[in-house]
């Protein structure tokens, strides 16, 4: 598919996909088969597309969102406006902000339906797997697949970015026994998500923190959820079936969840004190350090230095966390042993010092950044769509050589 670069969110066009036709045999000259690529692991460091909504520069640290600094956004920006920016290429106008924010609030609820499924889900079940069903059942409900119409397209926008965080909330209710709270009209986004899940106005100050942690965790380039993603959306299927398929990818331990597992490194660390002879004996065992480390930065994340600031915001004006301290001081301890390699903390080393602050059930937080990365997910589904083709990498047989098939009387018994 070919979209038209710059298009408004009214006047997205997105022409239809070529007719596929053969072509004509001996028109022109076959290609000479190019020589395989070397295998990469994970394709690591492997270009897999053209894209121009993020870049990271992992030398100096430095994370940009359609070539605005993270930093920018994360100290005057809003969630919605740095969506719209992710999405549509520019930061809106006044109007077009506030139509934006008026879809979206227009668009939270969700069906009785949906309501009713959930209540189905078993009450232990994590609540990433009830976040990809349901995530998924929207396209039951808006099941006409119109790509080239932009009107769809900006339709599915909204509803995604609507009401991922209205299902993460509700699920939460019912899986403690209790019917999900609707959404509230006069609060803002961030708002009303806090206010739907502990079921009660947040403070602003909480708010606009929750906010922020959600322009840090929008967009962070080509990871395993965004090519997930990517590849899903390469098929020309509908959006809500590309972020099930994204949900489901952040739902492994090796992607989403590792601020979870900070926090319980940190408690059993336990003390400031002990944070050097654990260190020291983790490193020995080499055992993974949660929080520290990523394949894109070679200095301390940027989300990260971000974070460790609305974590001190928070404790000013709701106490301070102990383990605030034992983080802080394995920090610098680390930064003398694992600082030389280019190992530094990364966006969950105080993300989740952050959410627990606020109040957010562990098993909670890879959802919220699900609810986050909708927004780049989405940008993706539409840059896909501009210049798509679907993806089908090749791979490196290791199997055995041909084979001749025996009829089971004859085949040597099992070892």
């Amino acid at each position: 598919m070919a979209a038209k670069s710059g298009a408004s969110p009214h006047q997205n066009e997105v022409t239809p996909p070529e007719s596929g036709a053969p072509p004509v045999r001996g028109a022109e000259p076959m290609p000479t088969p190019a020589a395989p690529a070397p295998f990469r692991p994970g394709l690591e460091g492997v270009p897999a597309t053209q894209s121009a909504i993020c870049d990271i520069d992992g030398q100096r640290g430095l994370l940009t969102y359609r070539g605005y600094p993270l930093e920018q956004l994360a100290s005057n920006s809003s969630f919605l406006e740095t969506a719209h920016l992710l999405i549509w290429g520019q930061l809106p106008t006044i109007f077009q902000l506030r139509d934006f924010e008026r879809e979206v609030q227009m668009h939270r609820r969700v069906s009785f339906r949906i309501r009713d499924m959930m209540k189905c889900f078993p009450a232990g079940g994590h609540p990433m797997d009830a976040l990809q069903a349901s995530a998924a059942s929207l396209g039951l409900f808006y099941s006409r697949r119109a790509l080239d119409d932009p009107k769809y397209v900006f339709d599915a926008v909204v509803r995604l970015i609507a009401k991922i965080p209205t299902m993460v909330a509700a699920f939460q209710l019912i899986r403690k026994g209790q019917d999900p709270i609707q959404p509230r009209d006069d609060l803002a986004y961030s708002a009303n998500f806090l206010y739907m899940l502990t079921e009660r106005e947040p403070d602003p100050v909480a708010a606009r923190i929750f906010d922020s942690c959600l322009i840090l965790h929008a967009e962070h380039s080509l990871n395993a959820s965004t090519f997930s993603a990517r590849v899903t959306a390469s098929t020309l299927t509908d959006p809500y079936a590309v972020v099930a398929s994204a949900v489901g990818t952040l739902a492994g331990p090796l992607h989403g969840g590792a601020n979870e597992d900070v926090l319980e490194m940190l408690e059993q660390i336990g003390s400031v004190e002990a944070v050097e002879p654990w260190l020291d004996q983790a490193i020995k065992a080499k055992k993974k350090i949660m929080g520290f480390g990523h394949r894109e930065y070679k200095v301390k994340d940027p989300r990260a230095v971000i974070l460790q600031g609305l974590a001190e915001d928070l404790f000013l004006r709701f106490g301070h966390d102990p383990m605030y301290e034992v983080a802080r001081r394995m920090e610098a301890v680390a930064a003398e042993r694992l600082g030389p390699k280019g190992i530094y903390p990364n966006v969950d080393f105080y993300s989740g010092l952050v959410y627990r602050k606020l109040g957010i059930p562990r098993d909670l937080f890879t959802p919220i950044f699900a609810i986050a990365r909708t927004a780049g997910w989405l940008a993706h589904w539409r840059e896909q769509l501009g210049a798509n083709r679907i993806y089908r990498p090749t791979q490196i047989y290791t199997g055995s050589g041909e084979r001749s098939w025996l009829p089971l009387e004859n085949r040597p018994a099992a070892v």
